[in-house]
């Protein structure tokens, strides 16, 4: 006798659809959902901030570096299929974006970097001289 419970048989991933679908507010596992998809780090000299969105050019992002915050803003435009193509899976975010990082209390703003290049937006924000540790020699 096959018996079926009363619960999905992943009841983590039914709470996170159905939280999703309420308030579009991040996913009970962590991860929250948004576009583009990012990568932040550190190294003792700056902060690195990577945000993949291929097709895009760069004048088609904004970025800021605004009282401790970084903010990555712009839109991706849609894509238009062939007349007469019918769309089976339609997974392409396209329209308004805007992604925020907040950043240490020890970055240099006016030392900001942005490149983008093969659909990766690279942003580097330094940090101050006086934050990163030395060396001191002993006498």
């Amino acid at each position: 006798m096959h018996y079926r419970g009363i619960f999905p048989r992943d009841l983590f991933s039914e709470l996170e659809r159905l939280q999703r679908e309420f308030d579009g507010s991040p996913s009970i596992r962590g991860a929250a959902p948004g576009y583009p998809a990012m990568n932040v780090g550190t190294t003792p000299k700056s902060v690195e901030v990577y945000a993949f969105a291929p097709g895009m050019t760069p004048e088609e992002f904004d970025v800021q570096v605004e009282n401790g915050v970084l903010t990555i803003s712009g839109e991706r435009k849609n894509i238009v299929p062939p007349e007469g193509a019918t769309i089976h899976i339609g997974e392409h975010f396209s329209g308004r974006f805007r992604r925020v990082v907040s950043l240490p209390d020890d970055i240099e703003p006016n030392s900001t970097t942005a490149s983008y290049r093969d659909g990766v937006l690279h942003v580097c924000v330094a940090r101050r001289e006086a934050a990163q540790s030395r060396r001191i020699s002993v006498q």
